[in-house]
């Protein structure tokens, strides 16, 4: 869309704006202390760091606002974006994990901002958050790979539904050439696209010619390796089950471990919203549940999680900014609930009530950052925590 010396403006000055700045040193940075500086009626492109919100000052006071997406649209590659609310992180790694021997490379999201991707790449696949969809309006993909979607980062977009029209935008751009892979609920949805919708695991499977079978994950990482191969099956009609058996799982990922009592723990730390933890769970229904919970919630419904775990098995142990809210929430649904706060005390009221026979999860449905530099800082610290059990 632009070339290296044209004058462009970027609205923040985190990491993707230090990154495009490597790429157009003539660029000038702003953000909320600076402000004033910048001149509204000048018509230069202005690029929007993803997480800036659309209600900030800076963005409701400029013109010819790109996403970094839209500023490179004209020189990127065969492209594969990777959307949803949970499970996108795990889809852009296997795709990763099966394509590089094609010469593809993955960023965006995660890893490699866009502004430092090779251009010369074969494929680029990209981890793409609703920040930066809600910002780009004119690039598309050639593959666009949809896993569900549920509340999340409702305080950013204002509405569940802007959240949600945000995710499904680039298939008003796709034209008929383009392949989308589409949860059901939005298999009505106006695009050019080619559309293959799904409801489970098994449709695409049946679509794809995939053999559940032989992939050596269960729920919720199964439907992650399938779109990952579908991915393979669609680009280059190959499906390959030794290769994306060999993938290994990030850690705070339903991450299972034992303690010195050979009691199973769950670090699902990652799981920052209802539906990442409702999948989490999954597994283990049928199992005596003790679950951490908490943290901020950034706003979100947490009304589904309870109806879902109201019938099971289950004692929950609320921490974080949250933690009344849990309680509250347990105590109209009858669940067994206790209200910890801090981590490091929930851990010790389940190891009081834990046996070989039930499971303790750390799957808090909340993001960690009112009591953690991160949620690997949290998972960390919860393994510390159930390490130092006696």
């Amino acid at each position: 869309m632009t070339t290296r010396n044209e004058k462009i403006r970027i609205l923040g000055k985190g990491i993707t704006a230090l990154a495009l700045k490597d790429k157009f040193p003539n660029a000038t940075l702003y953000d909320d202390s600076d402000f004033y500086e910048y001149d509204s009626n000048l018509n230069e492109y202005t690029v929007v760091s993803p997480g800036i919100p659309p209600y900030n000052n800076m963005v409701l006071n400029s013109k010819n606002l790109v996403s970094d997406y839209d500023l490179f649209g004209s020189i990127m590659p065969f492209s594969i974006w990777i959307s949803g609310t949970n499970g996108k992180t795990t889809t852009t790694q296997m795709c990763q994990h099966l394509l590089k021997e094609y010469g593809s490379i993955y960023g965006g999201n995660i890893g490699v901002p866009l502004s430092h991707l090779d251009e010369k790449a074969t494929i680029w696949i990209l981890e793409t958050s609703s920040f930066t969809l809600h910002y780009t309006n004119n690039t598309k993909p050639n593959i666009y790979i949809l896993l569900p979607i549920s509340e999340d980062h409702i305080t950013w977009h204002g509405s569940f539904q802007e959240y949600k029209n945000a995710k499904l935008k680039p298939l008003s751009l796709m034209n008929e050439n383009d392949i989308a892979i589409i949860p059901n609920e939005f298999n009505n949805i106006k695009t050019n696209a080619h559309v293959v919708s799904y409801s489970n695991s098994d449709q695409l499977c049946n679509h794809f010619g995939i053999e559940k079978s032989k992939i050596k994950f269960k729920e919720p990482f199964l439907l992650d390796a399938i779109l990952a191969m579908a991915t393979r099956k669609i680009i280059f009609d190959e499906i390959n089950y030794d290769l994306i058996n060999e993938f290994v799982i990030d850690k705070h990922k339903v991450e299972e471990f034992k303690d010195s009592k050979n009691r199973l723990w769950i670090d699902d730390s990652k799981a920052t919203n209802v539906d990442a933890t409702i999948n989490a769970i999954v597994p283990y229904k049928e199992k005596e549940i003790h679950i951490i919970l908490g943290g901020d919630d950034k706003g979100a419904n947490l009304t589904p999680l309870f109806e879902n775990i109201k019938e099971l098995n289950i004692t929950v142990y609320a921490i974080g900014t949250n933690s009344d809210k849990i309680a509250n929430f347990c105590n109209q649904y009858k669940i067994k609930v206790e209200n910890c706060l801090y981590l490091n005390i929930a851990v010790s009221k389940i190891d009081s009530n834990l046996d070989e026979n039930s499971v303790a999860m750390l799957s808090p449905a909340a993001a960690s950052l009112d009591q953690f530099k991160s949620y690997a800082h949290r998972g960390d610290e919860f393994k510390k925590f159930v390490s130092s059990l006696s």
